[in-house]
């Protein structure tokens, strides 16, 4: 492109004879060559077109664009293109991720997504005298985001359908039980770890947000808004996204049965933070019933004593104004 441009007969254009040209567009088209990634410069207000090779793939085989008009480049598009490239002339830069087009390129209409920033591109004076186009494609990338959303989806349907055989397993293997809650028990942990599954599917099986999993397992037993989460963000790995989904499971589903959401006026605070080292989560109910320390231990109980992992400290009071329960978990166990 830079021997294209030397050789090309710009006297024909609007910018002139390239003798002609403002220093400052002199200095924009060599540092536009020089570059791999790829750029445009477009000048004038007829908007003539210079660029450099890496460019070339996002043209295809649209005819030579250069010292063509862009918006005569750009036909196809220029309805939602135009725009902002006029918005670039006015001095306002615009950068934009994955924007969607539909281009011709090949002789037919291709869906495309493309990452674009429009600059302004000044003379010494400070005038606006046209812009950058610097560009990547991204419809590979967007194309595979699809595809695994699809596969995502169809894990999310497929775990759906693996807890409900595993509830129909549970059901008839505990129909004799002598626990007569054991069924319901067990066919409500299968659901809280089905949500916190779903998180991760959503999240790619990657990290989940800690207030999503949070607020996704007090959502179930929170019927009348009684419980107050608040704490900043962060993300946790898949294995303390589970665990935590399962200890607020057995804390609200206590507080259903004999805490504070037992009755209208009782209320939970839920709260989190974390400092350097460590998360600090609290469970606090007050204005409830009258709780009594417990003289058993449940699997709930296990269930919540376990915490966030081997290393967290979990220190939990039944208080008569209701439970109180704190615990401290290593970040480095968490992310």
């Amino acid at each position: 492109m830079r021997e294209r441009v030397a050789a090309f007969d710009w006297s024909a254009t609007p910018l002139g004879p390239r003798a002609q040209w403002p220093s400052e567009l002199e200095i924009a088209v060599g540092q536009m060559l020089d570059s791999s990634f790829p750029k445009a410069i477009v000048w004038g207000p007829e908007f003539t077109t210079i660029h450099n090779d890496a460019f070339l793939p996002i043209l295809g085989q649209k005819p030579s664009a250069l010292g063509r008009s862009f918006a005569d480049i750009w036909a196809e598009v220029w309805d939602t293109i135009g725009p902002i490239l006029k918005r670039a002339y006015c001095g306002e830069p615009t950068y934009i991720e994955d924007f969607p087009l539909t281009i011709d390129r090949s002789g037919r209409g291709e869906r495309v997504w493309f990452t674009f920033c429009y600059s302004p591109l000044r003379l010494a004076d400070g005038t606006v005298a046209g812009m950058l186009d610097t560009v990547v494609e991204t419809t590979e990338k967007v194309r595979a985001q699809e595809e695994l959303a699809l596969v995502n989806q169809e894990l999310g349907h497929r775990l759906k359908n693996t807890m409900s055989l595993v509830q129909a397993i549970a059901s008839r293997t505990l129909r004799e039980a002598a626990e007569p809650d054991a069924m319901e028990a067990f066919n409500a942990r299968i659901g809280a770890l089905g949500h916190a599954h779903e998180i991760l599917l959503k999240a790619d099986w990657s990290a989940a947000s800690l207030e999503q999993v949070i607020r996704a397992s007090i959502e179930p037993h929170d019927a009348l808004d009684q419980v107050r989460a608040e704490g900043a963000d962060m993300k946790i790995n898949p294995r303390a996204a589970v665990s935590l989904s399962l200890m607020i499971h057995e804390l609200a589903t206590n507080a259903v049965k004999y805490g504070a959401l037992s009755v209208p006026s009782g209320k939970v605070r839920a709260a989190w933070n974390f400092d350097e080292n460590t998360l600090h989560f609290s469970w606090c109910e007050t204005d409830g019933p009258l709780v009594i320390d417990p003289t058993g231990q449940g699997f709930g109980s296990r269930l919540i004593d376990i915490g966030l992992g081997r290393k967290s400290i979990v220190d939990h009071r039944f208080e008569s104004s209701g439970l109180k329960l704190e615990i401290r978990a290593p970040l480095h166990d968490l992310t």
